[in-house]
């Protein structure tokens, strides 16, 4: 940071309320498939820092970046600005037990969300894989879990208030502010900052879960009977090269609670034994079957049975294991579709081009175990956000293509396979996770993917935030079309990292031909009639020009 800047933030900081502002820090993703070295790294803890925090950095023309647990894989938090993380901003603010619904500050893990509502008797509808993820962030990707009778996280946010460029905090719902709420609900980080989500919560449950191993043939057979419907939380973990499956489901129950039982081979054995045998496949990738074939038949067994079952409180029952640092690119499709997909993503997989009639060759390629296939349904809910990625006309059929980075290593075939799947899922209207590592989509391929729905956010998101104080290079490269704006941060260049992945490095658009829009300081025509929190800094900011 320069002098004269350093200066400057030295006197704006004597008003009694805290700047933890660090340098030097190296925020990562956990696949550690990004690095970027933002020039301050805030953790505030209270509103009134995150106040202080959007002021001045929009005052000083800094992009301002929040990051959660950096479990997206992409660049899509990759910032060389101000990044801040909520982490250190996770209270209960309230419980209702009538309505069971939450009112919590933003930073909180889904984790400890858990843990607090278990201890109200309650608990989440639905969980994705991990719980790891801020509950902002979870939401503002569009996180799901596996379950035909729940959609997206977003789906139980009552309510929210968001935090805008001008430093003023919004209260939104499905009534008031009903614009800025669907936007917000897939955010995206590029509104603002979401400070405080009131979430509907339900009584807490515990599951019983089985996991059973048969061929994909009776997955298929099974497709339009009761495979999705035989259990409330349904998903499916294929084995592609050994063209078998491991079906996991879970009902509610009120039985005695039992943990799952233990093998010599499963838990740190196994898990230090396929990534030795992933990374050794980078010189051999032709061994990836054989390796899948021994890999999960000594975890799950070589014949079609069932392999596993456990009595568990919900919230810890239905997460699993991530294992390593990995790309991962998932879709959306429409769920009636996904017989026919998987069957030619499985002939592509194992070599027979001519069924799978794909327009990338498969000779040579070889993917990792396993894929992860599950089920949502948005179909029904209302307000739906304007960058749902799931089906509105049905069923969701989610399709997660993971490639291991075993030892932080580049997987060989990943764009290849990466560069078919994604053909294979445009092809039935598919759409990409927001958070995942999707790599050939372009900005008129989305336009068509979501229409007047990203228009509409477009238009919230301009209005709100007209001098991109929230907005990066992969919001312009992905969904925002013109010049970019006045405090907007693009990539300049990114260097291969010592250990693998990417260092990235931004600088301000401007410098590069962005747009400032005259007068946009004081130009925010989505807050008129708000409800909007008074500033610290709003005689400050009256002052202040663009």
């Amino acid at each position: 940071m320069d002098p004269a800047t350093f200066a400057a933030l030295d006197g704006e900081s004597q008003d009694g309320i805290p700047f933890r502002a660090v340098m030097g820090h190296c925020h990562q993703t956990w696949a550690r498939t990004f690095f970027s070295r933002p020039e301050l790294y805030f953790q505030p803890q209270s509103i009134q820092e995150i106040e202080k925090i959007v002021n001045i950095s929009r005052r000083r023309r800094r992009r301002l970046v929040v990051v959660g647990s950096a479990h997206s894989p992409s660049d899509l938090t990759c910032s060389s600005s101000w990044k801040v993380n909520l982490d250190n901003f996770n209270s209960v603010i309230s419980v209702d037990p009538k309505t069971k619904v939450a009112v919590v500050q933003s930073g909180i893990s889904l984790h400890d969300l858990g843990i607090e509502l278990q201890n109200h008797g309650l608990a989440m509808p639905s969980l994705g894989s991990i719980d790891d993820q801020s509950l902002a962030g979870a939401i503002s990707t569009g996180t799901h879990g596996s379950s035909l009778q729940h959609g997206l996280l977003s789906g139980s946010v009552k309510g929210l208030r968001i935090m805008l460029a001008n430093g003023r905090t919004v209260t939104c719902d499905s009534v008031q502010n009903a614009e800025i709420y669907q936007a917000a609900l897939v955010s995206l980080g590029a509104l603002g900052i979401i400070v405080e989500i009131s979430f509907q919560a339900v009584p807490a449950f515990d599951i019983e879960w089985q996991q059973e191993i048969v061929p994909l043939s009776t997955i298929l057979s099974k497709w339009n009977k009761d495979l999705w419907t035989q259990a409330e939380f349904v998903r499916v973990w294929w084995l592609p090269h050994s063209q078998r499956c491991i079906i996991w489901k879970a009902e509610k129950t009120t039985k005695p609670r039992r943990e799952p039982k233990g093998s010599w081979y499963g838990g740190r054995l196994g898990f230090h034994i396929y990534q030795p045998l992933l990374y050794f496949s980078n010189w051999f990738p032709s061994l990836l079957p054989a390796i899948e074939w021994f890999v999960f038949g000594m975890q799950f067994g070589f014949k079609n049975q069932i392999c596993n079952s456990a009595v568990q409180p919900g919230r810890t029952g239905l997460l699993m294991d991530c294992l390593y640092s990995q790309f991962v690119n998932e879709w959306s499709v429409p769920l009636e579709d996904g017989p026919e997909v998987l069957r030619r993503l499985s002939a592509w997989i194992n070599h027979d081009d001519d069924a799978a009639d794909l327009p990338v060759p498969s000779k040579g390629i070889y993917v990792h175990a396993p894929i992860e296939v599950r089920v949502s349904d948005t179909s029904v809910s209302e307000p739906r956000p304007f960058l749902d990625h799931s089906n509105r006309n049905g069923p969701t059929l989610y399709i997660n293509a993971t490639m291991y980075r075993a030892y932080h290593t580049e997987p060989v075939c990943k764009d290849t396979y990466y560069q078919a799947f994604e053909a294979l899922m445009v092809e039935y209207g598919g759409k990409p996770h927001w958070a995942k590592n999707f790599s050939t989509v372009k900005r008129d391929e989305f336009v068509s993917m979501y229409g007047d729905d990203l228009k509409k956010w477009q238009r919230v998101r301009d209005q709100v935030d007209p001098d991109g104080l929230f907005v990066g290079e992969w919001h312009r490269r992905n969904i925002l079309e013109g010049k970019g704006l006045d405090i907007e941060e693009q990539e300049s260049y990114r260097i291969e990292g010592v250990g693998g992945g990417w260092e990235w490095h931004g600088e301000r658009a401007r410098s590069s031909g962005g747009t400032s829009r005259p007068g946009s300081s004081g130009s925010y025509e989505m807050m008129h009639g708000a409800e909007a929190a008074s500033t610290y800094f709003e005689k400050v900011a009256a002052e202040e020009s663009p």
